[in-house]
């Protein structure tokens, strides 16, 4: 099928506990909600893509287990091209065990398992994808020399590449000067800037280094909303007003909806409105993939 979006990432299975605080170091809480499922960045983006009607594929690694082959069943069910997941037997499909408080806010630790087996071999056996994509969505869960390529043969192929700098690291120039969108949220903006954003003008300022570095555009994450950067541009992106659950996957709704909203033809202000309400959506819902938006809930949500 033809791509719109072409998201090379990875995949995890979320474990989630959520009670009405997040545990202190040595500290052990009880909580009152489990929650076990697909998740992962990369998968998260394929999913928030496809459900607001991009036709999308997903590059990755999985264990040859039984969770690596739910996630991808999970993946295709959503209409994903999942040709291009490999089932590797020397690895085990990645996992987030995820601590969700009463307001929502998250800690998350992950084995990356199996993503950190993506080679560049596997990014470049998907070259079919790369020219038939409008966008390419990336992350940092999988190895760097693989982003790396997917950057240069997007780049070559005429597709913007969307990135979503998680988990936070320090990123060369040269792979910045590829990218087109880049969204960090402030642990991410310090790590590449080293600027602590705590407002609109610390966010101004990280996203203007970001593009200084190459970076046409960015869009920092910061308390109470986005700033989005550009030539000649800073433009603020308020958060919606609405009582979370689970901020597991916000950022990731973010991510996908900005691919999904440029891959139909959308200016990237546009995109950022929809990629808002996308964010704050998924909030209410517990689960990072359960909580994502379809098309057409999001927009009753957007006219509410």
């Amino acid at each position: 099928m033809a791509v719109d979006v072409l998201v090379i990432g990875g995949a995890n299975t979320d474990f989630l506990v959520k009670g009405s605080k997040l545990p202190t170091v040595g500290e052990t809480v009880e909580g009152d909600t489990y929650y076990s499922g697909p998740g992962g960045k990369g998968a998260n983006q394929a999913v928030a893509a496809a459900r607001l009607g991009a036709k999308v594929a997903f590059v990755g690694r999985v264990g040859a287990d039984t969770r690596g082959a739910e996630l991808v069943s999970a993946l295709a069910a959503e209409g994903i091209d999942v040709s291009h997941v490999l089932h590797d037997p020397l690895g085990v499909t990645g996992a987030a065990l995820v601590m969700v408080e009463g307001r929502g806010q998250k800690q998350i630790h992950t084995a990356p398992g199996a993503n950190l087996l993506v080679t560049v071999r596997d990014v470049v056996a998907a070259a079919d994808l790369f020219a038939e994509a409008k966008v390419v969505l990336l992350q940092l869960e999988v190895p760097q020399a693989a982003v790396e390529t997917a950057v240069r043969l997007a780049n070559a192929a005429g597709a913007r590449v969307v990135l979503d700098p998680a988990p936070p690291r320090e990123l060369p120039d040269s792979l910045l000067r590829g990218v087109h969108v880049i969204r960090p949220n402030v642990a991410e903006a310090r790590a590449l800037t080293g600027v602590e954003v705590h407002d609109r003008a610390s966010a101004a300022k990280a996203g203007h280094q970001l593009r200084e570095r190459g970076a046409k555009f960015a869009v920092v994450g910061a308390p109470g909303g986005n700033l989005l950067v550009g030539p000649n541009l800073e433009r603020w992106f308020a958060e919606l007003e609405i009582e979370p659950v689970d901020a597991t996957g916000a950022g990731d709704a973010m991510a996908g909806a900005l691919a999904a909203e440029l891959a139909a033809g959308h200016g990237l202000e546009a995109a950022c409105e929809v990629a808002t309400a996308a964010a704050a959506f998924k909030t209410m819902r517990l689960g990072a993939q359960p909580g994502l938006p379809h098309r057409a809930e999001l927009e009753v949500f957007r006219t509410r």
